[in-house]
């Protein structure tokens, strides 16, 4: 019987069929997940936003935290490092397939708020301090960098924001036959309060135990195809573990929660930079950030520039593009695509 977490003793073979399967694992949950968070989120009243960016966000997110923290605890930081920025990317890049899927307008017409545009804030202000830290002092306190307490009080501190933008907005968008609001569905109040939290709880279990299998089987890939850590956290177990995103958005868009997609992912790549944080607490020794190589800083580069063009999509608004697709998620597209391809000449 091959050990689940020894690596080493385990073939291409073994490792390519365990990442299939927990791949696998993680889309199906994935899938079911988004329609018992779109049911909390009208229960509870906390809204798609906010219900998207933090307990969809956060559940379709933990297989890959899972991953990168225990790639880091392992002494494997291009691997952590890798996923947890490549994972923001891709998720980014799924907003824009969503938009392809959704016909009646462009998503960012559509799904125009202000928590969305907050989420949106808050993840270019983290992206930032990932993209300084490799350039600050090469300090830490117990082994842990000061930007990482920075990180972890700036995402509360915005989710914080967040929510008071969602209960007592000082702007909003212009109202149009486009445009869908998130409004409670009747549907909706049908399971109980204790069903719903207990799926959601065991839904959210497997996702996380699904990365934790998957980070060995990662590590084995890289050595026995001979391919960079790099590339295998960013077309690899990034793309992977991000599948309930692609999945959850796509679902959203089709049920017609806009805003849960929309803050599913922004809110997910929010929280994806906490991967950062709670790797650097894991590695033993050092800074992370400072394990950066040019790659993980060009996503970073990169992310923060779709970032920013999906805020100014939000705020333009443009509700029909060239086949009814947003130039923004155009611009997205072509981004990742140049990361792909500057990865391997670059």
């Amino acid at each position: 019987m091959v050990p689940i977490m020894d690596p080493d003793s385990w073939t291409l073979l073994q490792s390519i069929v365990v990442f299939s399967i927990c791949a696998l694992v993680i889309a199906i949950a994935g899938t079911r997940i988004t329609r018992v968070v779109d049911q909390l989120a009208d229960r509870t009243g906390l809204g798609e936003a906010t219900a998207g960016a933090v307990l969809l966000g956060a559940a379709t997110s933990l297989s890959g935290a899972v991953l990168s923290v225990t790639a880091a605890y392992q002494g494997h930081p291009e691997l952590a490092v890798s996923n947890a920025l490549g994972g923001i990317a891709v998720q980014t890049f799924f907003l824009a397939i969503a938009d392809i899927v959704y016909r009646r307008a462009n998503l960012e017409h559509a799904a125009a708020s202000a928590p969305n545009m907050m989420q949106n804030g808050l993840l270019i202000a983290l992206l930032a301090l990932i993209l300084l830290a490799p350039s600050l002092p090469d300090v830490t306190l117990w082994n842990i960098h000061p930007v990482t307490p920075i990180l972890l009080g700036f995402y509360f501190y915005g989710t914080r924001l967040i929510q008071s933008a969602g209960d007592n907005p000082m702007w909003r968008p212009s109202i149009t036959r486009e445009t869908r609001e998130d409004e409670p569905e009747t549907k909706n109040q049908l399971a109980s309060m204790s069903r719903l939290w207990t799926e959601f709880t065991v839904l959210m279990a497997t996702l996380g135990v699904a990365g934790l299998v998957m980070e060995p089987a990662a590590t084995t890939i890289s050595s026995e195809a001979g391919l960079s850590q790099t590339i295998v956290g960013v077309l690899l177990t990034a793309i992977s573990t991000s599948i309930p995103e692609l999945v959850t958005s796509i679902a959203a868009v089709r049920q017609g929660a806009l805003t849960l997609a929309v803050a599913g992912i922004i809110g997910g790549n929010a929280f994806d930079t906490l991967f950062m944080a709670a790797s650097d607490i894991a590695y033993r020794d050092g800074s992370l950030y400072h394990t950066m190589t040019a790659d993980s800083e060009r996503w970073v580069a990169l992310t923060l520039l779709m970032s920013a063009i999906l805020i100014m999509g939000l705020i333009r608004r443009e509700r029909y593009g060239v086949g009814r697709i947003g130039a923004e998620s155009l611009a997205i597209m072509v981004l990742y695509g140049l990361g792909v391809v500057l990865m391997f000449t670059g």
